[in-house]
């Protein structure tokens, strides 16, 4: 595939690197992670009502840009670079994805506009365990109710999901099917609890929902919607976040190599030292590769006729910037020698949100089953 960025897109990139070095800094990420909601609020209503970036892939009739999945790519993985912190990813690269590919058109109607101005926060549970799309694995159930709904049912691991305003949850009805609502968080019957995660760059909540009472525009995909669209949505989540940690393994390079310039043993700096070499090239291979196959995936997942190949581009892609980003952050530390897993050094954050990244939507080792298993068939 021949691949190049256009200057529009280069331009995007380059802003955002310029605006996300300056807002997203080391003491800001670090001011941000003591916060109660683990954002700030100034820094968010900038991303969303004075660049933008909230309307990104929304179409123009939702009142957003109109653009593809190359340019929130190219925002991710900058903001991966620096650890932003703000509820971006659940908002716009699970949330909105989710609306676009699965919900109606008025549910379409009702919230996008508000996202791509920045107004709504939204985010969406993918099942009762772990952080991956698992339809079996749903134990929230849903009942007709004379104006519309009551589900009860319990979500762990959803992203800022004590913060959101708009929640989207998945609920077998009374045919056993699986349909998509989505209402608000202040609804009564709703209790979140933020959990006390190991990356505190990015938090997660459990939410428990009893006797919930929605009304009935709160369904916005039926059982055959989920069926049919859930995975695509999923898939272009998956994207986003393989861009993010392509971002973070970039940053922990950046980092080492800017370290080891500095570092002086034995009457020279470490830079010179031909394992430490070594082990940046292999770095700098292992990111190059996984950049390829990110922007590979998000160049197919425009293609309407390879809609197919897109759901096993998308499943490599995480796998490969997984296993990259773990593989990086792991080397920074090493390469920092002493420092590099104390607090006044940054390898550490990055390390963390490796860790916890490598199991969101599907480990490496799960997406590689999942790709052989389309390929070869079952073992």
């Amino acid at each position: 595939m021949d691949f190049a960025l256009s200057s529009d897109q280069e331009m995007i990139r380059d802003t955002a690197e310029a605006f996300l070095a300056e807002a997203s800094s080391s003491a800001a990420v670090r001011a941000a992670m003591q916060t109660e909601t683990g954002f700030d609020d100034a820094l968010w209503a900038r991303i969303g009502q004075e660049l933008g970036w909230c309307a990104t892939v929304i179409p123009e009739v939702y009142d957003g840009l109109g653009l593809g999945s190359v340019e929130l790519v190219l925002l991710m993985e900058q903001m991966g670079r620096r650890l932003l912190c703000a509820p971006f990813f659940s908002t716009v690269g699970l949330a909105a994805q989710v609306l676009l590919e699965v919900a109606d058109d008025a549910a379409k109607l009702r919230y996008l506009p508000h996202i791509a101005a920045g107004e709504l926060t939204a985010t969406v549970a993918l099942a009762s365990s772990g952080i991956d799309w698992q339809a079996q694995n749903i134990d929230a159930t849903v009942s007709i109710d004379t104006d519309g709904f009551v589900i009860s049912g319990n979500y762990a691991h959803v992203p800022d999901g004590a913060t959101a305003q708009l929640l989207i949850v998945p609920a077998h009805d009374s045919n056993g099917g699986v349909g998509l609502y989505a209402f608000p968080a202040e609804l009564s019957g709703i209790t979140r609890t933020p959990y006390r995660n190991v990356d505190t760059t990015r938090r997660i909540a459990a939410i428990q929902l009893d006797q919930v009472r929605l009304p009935k525009d709160a369904l916005i995909a039926t059982p055959q919607q989920v069926t049919h669209a859930m995975p695509r949505a999923v898939a272009l989540a998956m994207l986003v976040l393989a861009a993010e940690q392509l971002g973070g393994a970039q940053q922990c390079l950046d980092l080492t190599l800017a370290y080891t310039a500095e570092r002086v043993q034995f009457g020279r700096t470490i830079a010179s030292f031909q394992a430490i070499k070594h082990r940046c090239a292999e770095m700098m291979v292992r990111i190059e590769a996984t950049r390829s196959a990110i922007y590979g995936a998000a160049t197919v997942a425009a293609n309407p006729a390879l809609a197919a190949d897109f759901l096993l581009e998308a499943a490599g892609a995480k796998a490969l910037a997984s296993d990259t980003f773990f593989h990086c952050a792991g080397e920074a530390i090493q390469l920092h020698g002493g420092v590099g897993f104390t607090w006044e050094y940054d390898p550490q954050l990055y390390f963390k949100r490796a860790q916890a990244g490598t199991h969101w939507l599907g480990s490496a080792d799960t997406l590689r089953e999942r790709i052989a298993t389309a390929l070869l068939g079952p073992a």
